[in-house]
């Protein structure tokens, strides 16, 4: 898997949130992420307290590149992603990094319109 290594993407901006290293790239009006989850991260123990919501509510569509990420959700579903792997993830869940590697997904995304640029779910649903 990954090392803990970080090396910056070229033409991104890069930030810190918590404990995740985001880098952040526009093209066109579509925003590429990198974004770099080290392990252990819990995205209710380490985020919620900096966004203040009860559960992560952006929607993530994306390649796992490295490591695994499990999304939860107040039914009781959970989703489970090993790189390499295609993501989608509808607004409502919490996550965790799965093992002790760090994970590192790629993201494509458009901000508020997101959900309705890419044609993804607005909630969680069992098709």
């Amino acid at each position: 898997m990954g090392s803990a290594s970080f090396e910056a993407v070229s033409g991104a901006r890069h930030s810190s949130f918590g404990p995740v290293e985001i880098d952040v790239g526009t093209i066109g009006e579509a925003r590429i992420k990198r974004l770099i989850y080290p392990p252990g991260m819990r995205w209710s123990r380490d985020i919620k307290p900096l966004v203040g919501t009860g559960l992560c509510e952006h929607a993530h569509a994306g390649f796992l590149v490295e490591g695994a990420l499990r999304f939860e959700f107040d039914d009781g579903c959970t989703l489970d992603y090993v790189a390499p792997a295609v993501v989608e993830v509808a607004p409502g869940h919490d996550a965790s990094v799965v093992g002790d590697d760090r994970a590192v997904l790629i993201e494509v995304d458009f901000e508020a319109a997101t959900l309705s640029r890419l044609g993804l779910p607005e909630t969680h649903r069992h098709d």
